[in-house]
């Protein structure tokens, strides 16, 4: 993973945020010529994410730890898996615990419940997609762990993408003046797509023309007449309601891609530990 200026002024605002004027505890405790070896441990399995983010921060703390990574972001690692190494300076040990925990267990957990709901869809043509249903300021990073753990980015945030939205058609008046206002000047290229609840709205944004029919909150009955309506004329999308026990369920009736935005909203943070112990004095 390259890490653009954006993510990196976002490692410096959550060390900023964790240690302030310094880590007072381990300044009053610690000796400066201590040193140490920590141990980043897998205490369940699941998908690795976020390693470059772990060394980066062990860099923007002291360039003169070092980060050995024993692992890669998509592999799957198991309960009491070892997945990087870092040497160094006892005090920056301390001091950068808390917040490589933090990025490496939300990205891991995103990676690896998105790849619980990839694995349901196996043997479909569906693709999960992601939303931007994100933690504020992280979007990159989460998206980033979705498409670890085998997932589909959807649209990063409102201005790489049309998607006209039941808000939006009532403030229009109807899914034919939005679509129509929508693409007077848009960008070329981009793509245009209907958030539909009803057959009658899937046959009004089909005769649009529009990329993709979002299929909002329906069953899959519900989704299958729409699909038969629509043939293959536009991708299609199902979203609102789905689990990973309706998952596959949905996929079935053959629809291109399902959102779901629990992979990021709700996840839980794959547990993962870092041990420190003392190895010498410089």
């Amino acid at each position: 993973m390259k890490l653009s200026p954006d993510v990196k002024q976002l490692i410096l605002l959550a060390l900023k945020e964790d240690i302030g004027k310094c880590d007072i505890t381990s300044e009053l405790i610690v000796p400066e010529n201590y040193v140490g070896s920590a141990s980043i441990i897998a205490k369940e399995a699941g998908v690795i994410c976020g390693l470059q983010i772990a060394y980066q921060i062990c860099k923007t703390i002291d360039k003169k730890l070092s980060f050995v990574a024993l692992s890669k972001d998509g592999n799957h690692v198991s309960s009491t898996q070892k997945i990087a190494v870092i040497n160094g300076s006892l005090k920056s040990l301390l001091t950068a615990e808390r917040t490589i925990l933090n990025f490496l267990q939300r990205m891991s957990g995103i990676a690896s419940e998105t790849n619980k709901y990839v694995t349901a869809l196996k043997g479909t043509k569906t693709k999960l997609l992601d939303t931007r249903k994100t933690a504020p300021g992280h979007r990159v990073l989460d998206k980033y762990a979705v498409k670890i753990g085998g997932g589909v980015n959807h649209r990063v945030g409102l201005f790489d993408m049309i998607l006209i939205k039941e808000n939006h058609i009532a403030a229009a008046g109807s899914i034919t003046d939005a679509v129509k206002r929508a693409t007077t000047n848009k960008p070329k290229r981009m793509k245009v797509e209907v958030e539909v609840s009803n057959l009658q709205e899937v046959e009004e944004a089909l005769a649009q023309k529009v990329d993709i029919i979002m299929l909002d909150n329906m069953n899959a009955g519900q989704i299958k007449k729409s699909l038969h309506v629509i043939k293959g004329k536009c991708k299609t999308e199902a979203s609102g309601g789905i689990t990973l026990k309706n998952i596959r369920q949905i996929a079935k009736t053959g629809v291109d891609y399902i959102s779901v935005g629990a992979i990021t909203h709700s996840v839980k943070a794959l547990d993962i530990a870092m041990y420190i112990q003392q190895t010498k004095k410089k």
